[in-house]
């Protein structure tokens, strides 16, 4: 089973929309980071054993997102001074 491309943006798009839920800002910048970082890094990948092993990598890593954003509400800290307050 080959991941395609469509599929790969789409895991992208879903763990960045994941990581801005994050309430607290260093949280959400450093998660942020770490996926562009890390799907640049595996941006020149071409074996498809290693792209699907990528794919699944990411997908589990997706969950533990969506697992962190809600313990972060349940304790969500004050808001910096970076952050715009409304």
């Amino acid at each position: 089973m080959t991941v395609e491309k469509e599929l790969i943006l789409k895991l992208y798009k879903s763990l960045l929309r994941e990581g801005n839920k994050f309430s607290s800002y260093n949280f959400r910048m450093y998660a942020l980071r770490r996926i562009r970082s890390r799907f640049k890094e595996e941006k020149i990948v071409k074996d498809p054993v290693k792209v699907e092993l990528c794919y699944k990598e990411g997908l589990k890593n997706l969950d533990i997102i969506k697992r962190q954003v809600i313990i972060n509400d349940l304790y969500k800290p004050e808001k910096l001074v970076l952050e715009n307050r409304k």
